[in-house]
């Protein structure tokens, strides 16, 4: 009975560490991501002087399979929090803001990060504290 007593109170402690480390890494495949199109973005503006909505024209795609998250390259998102929003397009000249949204938990919302050219990474959606 003790051995069973321990057992639970492990499990307890253990689970949501566990949850915790499987959301972290789902949140990382967004900010990875979202580097890597920040990169290619400035890259396509070195050679073109000019950004660009579509992720053929900069050479980006995800190394690998992506599993949690959405991207695309837009200016503005409408539905946030929605579990399949959409995204403006709309990268000018100057500047452009790509978009990775996803749901990390099993609720309705959607994880919503954004980067642009000023290299800030926001998570403007939080799916865990709606």
């Amino acid at each position: 009975m003790i051995v069973v007593a321990i057992i639970a109170i492990l499990a307890a402690i253990a689970i949501p560490n566990f949850m915790s480390f499987v959301i972290k890494t789902k949140r990382s495949e967004a900010k990875y991501n979202l580097s890597a199109i920040y990169t290619a973005e400035l890259s396509y503006f070195g050679e073109a002087n000019a950004f660009s909505n579509s992720f053929q024209t900069i050479r980006w795609r995800p190394e690998g399979t992506i599993y949690y998250y959405t991207f695309s390259v837009g200016t503005e998102i409408y539905g946030k929090g929605d579990a399949n929003p959409g995204v403006v397009p709309g990268a000018t000249n100057l500047s452009f803001t790509a978009y990775g949204w996803g749901s990390i938990d099993t609720d309705a919302t959607s994880d919503v990060w954004y980067i642009n050219d000023r290299k800030e990474i926001v998570n403007e959606t939080d799916d865990l504290n709606t």
